[in-house]
């Protein structure tokens, strides 16, 4: 449990150093080209879920739809953690990932009623939505998880079949 700890600790540190550097370096909606025709620095704000989803929902209302979804989503977190993460550690990494970016955007949320994103991907004029280091912790941690569940899948789905 303290690796679960420590880890989703630095990616909570590493989410808010981070917005903090573009919130003290940049204008809303400025951008700088990092790598030409792929990657920028955007700073822009996002009210709403995944791709500006209930953006349109009153501040208040939204404020606590997200607070519910990340209590129930460390909840459920830590109780795979307790169970997983003895068997894996790989399941550690990639729950407290997900659970670091989780806790790293209620923070923006709680604070401002929004979240700083600004790694901008794309390639000429097609624009990935922009997003953070919270958000990339949990697509990390996301797909660790469902790369040991196929994984792992098939070698007890063989074991059963001996």
């Amino acid at each position: 449990m303290i690796r679960f700890l420590i880890i989703m600790v630095l990616v909570v540190v590493g989410d808010q150093l981070s917005k903090l550097w573009i919130l003290e370096n940049f204008a809303l909606y400025e951008s700088t080209v990092v790598i030409p025709g792929f990657f920028n620095l955007t700073f822009l704000r996002n009210s709403g879920a995944a791709f500006g989803m209930l953006s349109d929902m009153p501040l208040l209302w939204r404020q606590i739809f997200f607070i519910s979804i990340a209590v129930v989503a460390l909840v459920a977190l830590i109780v795979m953690q307790r169970k997983m993460g003895r068997e894996n550690i790989w399941y550690t990494l990639a729950l407290s990932f997900i659970g670091g970016g989780a806790v790293g955007n209620v923070i923006d949320r709680v604070r401002d009623g929004s979240v700083v994103d600004f790694l901008d991907v794309y390639i000429g004029k097609y624009h990935w939505p922009a997003f953070n280091v919270a958000d990339s912790g949990i697509c990390v941690g996301v797909t660790i998880f469902l790369l040991l569940q196929v994984f792992e899948g098939d070698g007890k789905q063989e074991e059963k079949l001996e």
